[in-house]
């Protein structure tokens, strides 16, 4: 399962993708975890100092790398110069899986103990001093849309990625990467203004999105948000001492999460689950290919000097029946 939390600025979306995390990892379930956001605060969410974070690989530092990798034997990309963040796979490309070794993990993931499991964390790296002005955050979390469009999961494994906030989510195609996508939102204006601009996004994409109402803190705040976002709207999580605990610097222990909200992490599984089940494969390609094609015009044909419509294997489907050749890569 691909999943995303999206939502504005201040609205606990880093913290609720984290204790997500969390429980898939204390149910054993195989997770990687992806730190998408412009603020990197998702390592530190998953227990990690202020110091580790900051020295966590960064995948757009090994971007090229990355793509040598990823283009495998795929006869329809001739070097990795030519590959950009919407580069299709095709036969001969590596595909990447969820449980296994790989040069990409080696040198961008690293494994994270919790107090129940552990998981794989990738970052994007964050926005520095020397980006402003030269570049934008989206050539950044490239790398993730990169990694998504090549990456084969089965049921019951799990790739959560915390996006950046509000709306610039959809400034890529990455935001059409996933299976489901959770909207953290507060029973304020301004937390359903994100909500309604990613349900227009969401619709024209067939982005499938589910609501999580958070900070509620009464019958009046529900009613709310229920008329606001209608059937969109899955649960809400209640106040937590627990997570105060935790932005406080503690290490609580999953266990003593309240049981409501911990039947609240259990609801997102099952939701996911299900949202896996109702996966098309080739419409998820299309999409690939939709966006690698509207760069290629838009800008990336000009910069990489080829026709890059012609890096489309169109008899290729991502999670189809693969050839033997397309998921070497031990």
């Amino acid at each position: 399962m691909k999943i995303a939390f999206v939502g504005k600025g201040g609205s606990g979306k880093t913290t609720l993708s984290a204790l997500f995390i969390r429980h898939l990892a204390a149910a054993g379930r195989p997770v990687i975890a992806v730190d998408a956001d412009i603020n990197q605060h998702l390592g530190p969410a998953l227990g990690l100092t202020d110091g580790q974070a900051a020295e966590l690989p960064s995948l757009g530092a090994h971007l090229p790398d990355i793509k040598e990798y990823l283009r495998g034997s795929n006869p329809l990309i001739r070097s990795a110069e030519e590959m950009i963040k919407t580069t299709p796979p095709g036969t001969g490309s590596r595909l990447l899986r969820i449980v296994e070794e790989n040069p990409v993990y080696a040198a961008c993931a690293r494994p994270i103990a919790l107090d129940e499991g552990s998981v794989r964390l990738l970052a994007t790296g964050a926005f520095t001093e020397e980006d402003l002005g030269v570049a934008c955050y989206h050539s950044k979390v490239g790398a993730v849309e990169l990694l998504l469009n090549h990456l084969v999961d089965g049921r019951d494994e799990y790739v959560v990625t915390d996006m950046t906030a509000g709306s610039d989510s959809f400034a890529s195609g990455l935001f059409t990467r996933f299976d489901l996508t959770f909207l953290v939102a507060e029973p304020t204006r301004k937390g359903v203004s994100v909500y309604r601009q990613y349900k227009d996004y969401a619709r024209d994409f067939g982005v499938r999105l589910r609501v999580i109402g958070n900070k509620v803190q009464g019958p009046d705040d529900l009613d709310f948000l229920r008329r606001e976002v209608g059937d969109d709207l899955l649960t809400t999580f209640g106040h937590s001492d627990w997570v105060r605990r935790l932005e406080q610097g503690a290490e609580p222990p999953l266990r003593t999460l309240e049981p409501g909200n911990r039947a609240v992490l259990e609801q997102l599984r099952a939701e996911a689950d299900a949202a896996h089940d109702r996966r098309d494969a080739r419409r998820y390609t299309e999409q690939a290919v939709l966006f690698h094609l509207r760069n290629a015009e838009s800008w990336a044909n000009a910069k990489v000097g080829i026709d890059l419509a012609t890096q489309v294997d169109h008899g290729f489907v991502l999670g189809g029946e693969q050839p033997a050749t397309a998921g070497a890569h031990h």
